[in-house]
């Protein structure tokens, strides 16, 4: 089999936007009087998301409607590449033009992975989530601003919150008050302008996970609904509790040590990951957060070629795929491949064991290299291109964060930032 192009007709990322559609129809219902929550919004779909984020869809929703589809692609394209740029920034190197070239390669590589191109297609909001966080991340630890980009990504759909608590577990606790008072805040615009909307979300469609989709649906690559894969339908709440919560505190040990020994982006990379994984219900493209790991592997495969491997594993397991080749053929993620299939139980669930090997093989390199046992820390005010201040293409330039700034980029520290990274 081969993936299929993204931009196919009819079957591509240039014939979808449904979700932008209940997105956009939010935003109009809100602007005429009308509740929000009552009853579908579009083509019988229900709205689930947060009041907020229907104020950020105002301005999407004076877009003529022959052009919103197409506007919101490209600008999601435009998300994609920045997110990839934020990628290597976290990375240690400068923006440069052939860095912005290579990240432009790697994200249209990347629309070729099922999330991505589901985002794409539905029109989603992942990417900007994504873009967001990691946004947030590539600030120095010391920045006032650091949280904030986190706290308005939650504002707009809940998953983002996790990043809280990774926050929280690298005793960040000004980002994490930063994150909280900020996601209070879109709490309290949206409760101001929308009251009753504002009710009725907190106190009933909150807690109302039916009006997503089944559990057991194929594309809710999550632990709660692997649980429903496997058993057939919806499970016990106790027993997804009983399985997340293992795997959230072994997921935030592997998060924090990787953090600390210097892998920043495959730290937020993988805390990613796992906000889709401990999450009730993750859609298929909530797992955009193998585009950061991608470029993680990206980065030592540019030096050691054996890195090419789990690259090509990766991107064989998360591809969009015909399981059949004809002209009405569709794409879909391994998981939608037939029930009837042997190896049906493995496919429905492949996400989560992705997953699960990456958790292994993280686990295993931390272990072998002691970052359990540290009890040390990275400089606390040890900006992100002070660890490495590389140039992609170009020499490697490395030095520890209190060596002092380098002449060609260098190590820049909050003092002294030089052109690795701003200053905020």
């Amino acid at each position: 089999m081969v993936t299929v192009r993204p931009w196919t007709p009819d079957i591509g990322i240039l014939r979808g936007g449904l979700d932008l559609f209940v997105y956009r129809d939010g935003a109009w219902m809100i602007q005429n009087g009308l509740p929000l929550y009552a009853g579908p919004v579009t083509l019988g779909l229900l709205y689930t998301y947060t009041p907020f984020s229907t104020l950020v869809f105002i301005p999407v929703e004076k877009i003529p409607g022959p052009w919103v589809a197409g506007s919101w692609l490209v600008f999601n394209l435009a998300v994609l590449l920045a997110a990839v740029v934020l990628c290597w920034r976290l990375l240690g190197y400068r923006t440069t033009p052939y860095l912005v070239l290579v990240s432009a390669a790697i994200a249209l590589g990347s629309t070729f992975l099922e999330p991505v191109r589901t985002t794409l297609y539905y029109g989603q909001i992942n990417l900007v989530l994504m873009a967001l966080v990691l946004w947030d991340f590539s600030r120095p630890e010391s920045s006032r601003y650091r949280g904030i980009a986190v706290g308005v990504a939650a504002g707009i759909k809940l998953t983002p919150v996790y990043f809280v608590t990774v926050f929280g577990a690298l005793r960040q606790w000004r980002a994490v008050a930063v994150a909280v008072l900020t996601f209070a805040a879109t709490v309290a615009i949206s409760w101001a302008i929308l009251p009753d909307d504002s009710r009725r979300y907190w106190t009933q469609t909150f807690f109302d996970s039916a009006r997503i989709a089944p559990d057991a649906h194929p594309a809710n690559q999550s632990m709660r609904g692997m649980v429903a894969h496997l058993s057939g339908g919806p499970g016990p709440v106790w027993l997804w509790l009983a399985v997340a919560l293992p795997v959230f505190l072994a997921s935030m040990a592997i998060v924090v040590a990787s953090y600390r020994a210097g892998d920043r982006l495959l730290a937020v990379a993988f805390a990613g990951l796992t906000s889709a994984v401990v999450s009730p219900f993750s859609w298929s493209h909530h797992w955009v957060w193998f585009v950061p790991l991608l470029v993680h592997l990206v980065d030592r495969a540019l030096r050691n070629p054996r890195w090419w491997a789990p690259i090509v594993a990766i991107f064989a397991a998360t591809a969009a795929w015909p399981y059949r080749w004809s002209a009405d053929s569709v794409v879909v993620g391994l998981f939608l491949f037939p029930p009837d299939w042997p190896v049906a139980p493995i496919l429905q669930n492949i996400y989560l064991l992705v997953f699960a090997v990456i958790a292994v093989w993280i686990a295993v390199a931390r272990w072998r290299a002691g970052s359990f046992r540290r009890t040390s820390r990275l400089p606390a005010r040890a900006s992100v291109g002070s660890l490495t201040g590389r140039t992609l293409g170009g020499r490697v330039r490395p030095g520890p964060a209190e060596s002092g700034p380098l002449r060609d980029g260098g190590t820049p520290t909050e003092q002294e930032p030089g052109p690795s990274r701003p200053v905020g």
